[in-house]
């Protein structure tokens, strides 16, 4: 008994640097406070209440980043909670990022105008294609578990792309996908879909933790330890054998590039994209995006940067792989969001050209993190869009039902056209300066035959981009066409933020470009 007190009196809480975390910490206890509201507040008080909430949390997250990096810390970053988190310049860059985009996205969650009540369902225990089902697609209310479920899936984002052992990477994958593979089944039309959606979501989530799990476990084998600069020192100059390292390295980024959506490990995602909520389409394809490439230039920045001469070869084949099967595959389709579901398969492939740049002066990472947030306000605002062409059913998606849109809407159109001439990388827009910085990198690195392939692809990709564009304004409208329903007060915000910040980083990039490069990861 003794022992065992003096073995307790021997350890020591660790030390918590609270204004670095603040922005987690906000972050996930109003996602705790918000269940209880959930639980407490009658029916027709949830939603403005909810509401409320998570905008005044990610305000406040910001403002409390804002805050500590303009204080006095330390340049090269700090690792607290016993050094589980590393909050360094990237990761604030990161954080800042998701918070921006959680806030667009929300904006879109929240909209109850442009389909009447929500875009979820009213009560998502009734079975789809039943009586119940019919009547409630008619009800205004919507489950505000959302919410709380939006802002529990951001948190874990935040603490995956400042992860500083694998243990709670992790933890963090699946705080981030919970919430997702639930989201992904409450679409308020064609609740089959989304929840077929939900469950092929749910699966490809277990492949990827399993992948990552079993990549941890052979790693702890090599190093020892889970901690990302443990597992750098023991790659640097060990007796051991490599197998356990590179067969640990192998299914750690194969867990990862499922999460990422990256071409050939994109399975089931184009579904996800067009079975989910718009809402929460956007919201994944502009932040699980943030936080799946976070994580990845986290673990191949610090714990593997000295080997990656070893797997430069192997990531470079699956960049070339991802961004054919984007481009080529996304000329094939006739739905809207499963365009922008390859399209973001072939973008997940330029996100990797960046990832493995890894030149001394960090331009790689520095581009790609640039990349992911121009990438992420273009996807938000293209799915506001696709939200508000609608008919009977719902949201028209098919692309025959957009023929002849700019006579219809000729606003609408062209703000659709902006944003797809960004995805495409035209000058003048977000994506073309993305594309700039991260071949540039590439160049730098040396991957020049890599970037070749990259720009062949992008054309190829232009065209479905352009293919659309052409449908709009050079085609008539049908007479039974779908109508363009005028957006309301969070869509309009949500659409003219990305459509703003497209154009904004597309001329004046370089504040947000300096900011990415400045500093590491903390290593």
């Amino acid at each position: 008994m003794n022992l065992l007190v003096a073995q307790a009196q021997q350890i020591e809480a660790p030390e918590i640097d609270y204004g670095a975390i603040a922005p987690l910490l906000i972050v996930l206890g109003a996602a705790c406070i918000s269940v209880l509201l959930e639980a407490l507040l009658p029916k027709h008080q949830r939603w403005a209440v909810q509401l409320v909430l998570t905008l005044v949390t990610l305000v406040g997250a910001v403002g409390s980043l804002i805050l500590y990096a303009t204080s006095e810390r330390p340049e090269q970053g700090v690792a607290t909670l016993a050094g589980a988190i590393a909050v360094d310049s990237p990761a604030l860059f990161l954080w800042a990022t998701l918070l921006v985009l959680g806030f667009g996205s929300v904006l879109l969650i929240a909209d109850r105008s442009v389909e009447p009540g929500g875009a979820f369902v009213a009560q998502a225990a009734i079975r789809p294609g039943t009586v119940q089902d019919r009547a409630q697609a008619t009800k205004t209310g919507m489950q505000t578990e959302v919410f709380p479920l939006t802002l529990f899936a951001l948190g874990g984002m935040m603490t995956f792309v400042a992860s500083n052992d694998l243990l709670t990477m992790f933890i963090a994958l699946e705080v981030l996908s919970l919430p997702l593979y639930l989201l992904c089944g409450l679409a308020r039309r064609r609740r089959l879909l989304s929840q077929e959606a939900a469950v092929k979501y749910f699966l490809l989530g277990a492949f990827a933790s399993a992948f990552f799990l079993y990549g941890v476990a052979l790693l702890y084998g090599y190093a020892g330890s889970v901690k990302l600069s443990a597992i750098a020192t023991a790659a640097g100059g060990t007796d051991r054998s490599d197998t356990l390292l590179f067969a640990g390295f192998g299914l750690l980024v194969v867990g990862l590039l499922f999460k990422a959506a990256v071409g050939p490990f994109h399975s089931w995602t184009p579904d996800v994209y067009q079975g989910a909520p718009t809402p929460i389409t956007a919201f994944m394809a502009a932040c699980t995006k943030v936080a799946a490439f976070g994580g990845i230039l986290r673990v191949l920045t610090v714990a593997f940067e000295n080997t990656q001469w070893e797997w430069r070869g192997v990531l470079y084949g699956v960049a070339v792989v991802s961004m054919v099967i984007g481009a080529i595959l996304g000329l094939t389709q006739t739905d809207v969001k499963r365009m922008i579901a390859y399209s973001s398969v072939a973008h997940a492939g330029f996100l990797l050209i960046g990832s493995i740049a890894l030149v001394p002066d960090g331009s790689g990472v520095s581009a790609t993190m640039f990349y992911l947030l121009a990438y992420g306000f273009t996807t938000i605002a293209a799915f506001g869009i696709v939200s508000l062409v609608r008919n009977s059913d719902g949201e028209a998606t098919h692309l025959s039902q957009w023929a002849g849109l700019a006579k219809r809407s000729p606003i609408v159109a062209a703000t659709f056209t902006f944003l797809l001439l960004a995805l495409a990388g035209i000058p003048l827009t977000s994506g073309f300066i993305g594309k700039f910085v991260v071949f540039s990198a590439a160049i730098e690195a040396g991957l020049m035959p890599l970037v070749v392939i990259a720009l062949v692809a992008s054309a190829v990709a232009a065209f479905f981009y352009l293919r659309v564009i052409v449908l709009m304004y050079f085609s008539d409208p049908a007479p039974d066409g779908p109508t363009v329903t005028v957006p309301g007060a969070f869509t309009t915000i949500a659409i003219t933020l990305g459509a703003v910040v497209t154009l904004v980083l597309g001329l004046w990039p370089t504040f947000v470009l300096d900011w990415a490069g400045t500093g590491s990861f903390l290593s």
